[in-house]
C-alpha cells in the first residue's frame, strides 16, 4: 500500500462506505469469468470478522472469503479487488492495535501464496505460519514467490 506507519487502518477498517452493496456488471468477459453479473461489496470490517474465525494451525484464502460473502449475500461473486484490499487494511488495522488481534496471517492468496502487503511482509508472515507449524517453499526463479506446502489439507471452512 505505501506509507502504512502514517494510516489509520481501524478507521479505514470501520468506514463501510455505502458498502454491502450490490452491482451487475455487463462486461461479458467478466460474467464469464466469474459465472454471473450479480457482484457483491462486502464491507471491509466483514473480512476481519471472517479472519478472526480461523483457528490457531488453520489456514483460509481471500477465494473463500470471497466464495463465502457471495453464498451468504445471494450474489454471483464477490468483487476481487476490494476483496484483496480489505484484507490487508483487517491485517495492518490488527498491527496497530496493541491487542484485540485478528490472525491476519492465516489468510492467504490464491493456491497457499503468502501475502507480501501484510505487515513484516513476506518474512513477518513466513515467522507466524512456521510458529503455527506450516512449512513454507519457495517457487520460482526470477519471479520468486512464497506459498505453504499442502495449504489445502489445514484449509478452514465456514
Amino acid at each position: 500500500m505505501g506509507n502504512e506507519q502514517k494510516k489509520d487502518f481501524n478507521a479505514m477498517l470501520n468506514d463501510a462506505k455505502d458498502m454491502p452493496k450490490f452491482q451487475t456488471i455487463t462486461d461479458k468477459k467478466s460474467i464469464e469469468k466469474y459465472g454471473g453479473d450479480r457482484m457483491y461489496f462486502a464491507p471491509p470490517i466483514d473480512y476481519d470478522k471472517v479472519m478472526r474465525l480461523v483457528p490457531f494451525g488453520k489456514l483460509l484464502t481471500v477465494g473463500i472469503i470471497r466464495e463465502y460473502f457471495a453464498n451468504k449475500s445471494g450474489a454471483d461473486f464477490t468483487e476481487p479487488i476490494t476483496a484483496g484490499i480489505f484484507v490487508s487494511i483487517a491485517a495492518w488495522a490488527s498491527f496497530q492495535r496493541t491487542d484485540d488481534k485478528t490472525p491476519y496471517w492465516r489468510t492467504l492468496k490464491a493456491n497457499g501464496e503468502l501475502n507480501a502487503k501484510y505487515p513484516g511482509g513476506i518474512e513477518g508472515q513466513k515467522e507466524l505460519l512456521e510458529q503455527e507449524g506450516h512449512t513454507i517453499i519457495q517457487k520460482g526463479r526470477k519471479n520468486i514467490r512464497y506459498y505453504v506446502k499442502d495449504y489445502e489439507k489445514s484449509l478452514f471452512r465456514i
